[in-house]
């Protein structure tokens, strides 16, 4: 079976669920605004986060996470464990076991990369790849986008209720809000803006810069494949991955640091443990004649 390629993470933070146990208490200030139906209503960053964060509780519930001992988990801490706090966020992250080309991050700092991708990219390819989705939530194009769905999706029920006041957000809502997310896309803008973040994040931290033109290379070659339709589609009010390439090398080569890059052997096995062997010597004894 191919695999199917979602691209989300490089072109949009998604999250998928249905069914939600959670109650969320925004407080009066929001609501109010939520049973007015006000257009510019603004959910806070802490709403927002507050939100994501139940989401992906949900999303971790219902898709294999791998686990502490895990080769990808490994892979995945010794990459990116240092890099999960910065100016203004705090990250969490985790793998889930899932043949897509696909990682993610939400409004609260939770970072998904699912191991389809991990499969097919290097350390510093995958590093450029999780610098993305840093710039999306310390850009708050994360925060935008759960706005904008909860405004869409939740306050439409909201509007609808006669009470005096509603203090959390229901199981149905936050379906709707999660329907609405799947839809979501970041704007070209944000899209551009994270790719800069990006490539400044590899310049920053020693990394190769080159490694960011590298990965959508690999992500303009799936598009030319089977899934190319599909894609397109997502991909519709995005920049093209091939242009960006071409951006990300032509930072590189602004800078002075171009240098055709070459993939790196991928490890997401468990090292192997090595085992040293005790050697025992042997006393002898000499009798006296």
């Amino acid at each position: 079976m191919k695999k199917k390629i979602i691209i989300a993470g490089l072109l949009l933070a998604t999250l998928s669920f249905t069914k939600m146990n959670a109650q969320i208490n925004l407080g009066d200030k929001a609501i109010g605004a939520l049973q007015k139906g006000v257009a510019s209503f603004t959910l806070s960053n802490t709403d927002a986060a507050t939100l994501s964060k139940e989401a992906v509780r949900k999303l971790d519930s219902t898709n294999q996470v791998a686990g502490p001992n895990d080769g990808y988990t490994l892979r995945l801490n010794r990459v990116f464990g240092k890099h999960t706090s910065g100016e203004g966020f705090t990250l969490n992250y985790k793998v889930y076991k899932l043949k897509e080309v696909n990682a993610f991050a939400t409004a609260d700092g939770s970072v998904r990369v699912y191991s389809g991708l991990m499969d097919i990219m290097d350390d510093n390819e995958l590093l450029a790849v999780i610098g993305h989705e840093i710039g999306h939530v310390a850009n708050n194009d994360s925060r935008d986008a759960m706005r904008a769905a909860y405004q869409k999706e939740a306050l439409i029920d909201g509007v609808s209720s006669q009470s005096a006041k509603i203090s959390a957000v229901t199981d149905s809502q936050l379906g709707k809000i999660g329907s609405a997310l799947i839809d979501s896309k970041h704007s070209r803008k944000q899209e551009t803006e994270a790719d800069l973040y990006s490539y400044d994040f590899l310049k920053k931290n020693g990394y190769n810069v080159n490694a960011e033109e590298s990965a959508f290379r690999i992500l303009a070659k799936m598009s030319e494949g089977a899934e190319a339709s599909f894609i397109d589609r997502m991909m519709s009010s995005h920049p093209d991955s091939k242009k960006r390439a071409d951006d990300a090398k032509a930072r590189a080569e602004k800078d002075g640091l171009y240098k055709p890059y070459v993939q790196q052997k991928i490890v997401n096995t468990v090292p192997a443990k090595t085992t040293t062997k005790k050697t025992t010597t042997k006393k002898t004894t000499t009798k006296k004649k």
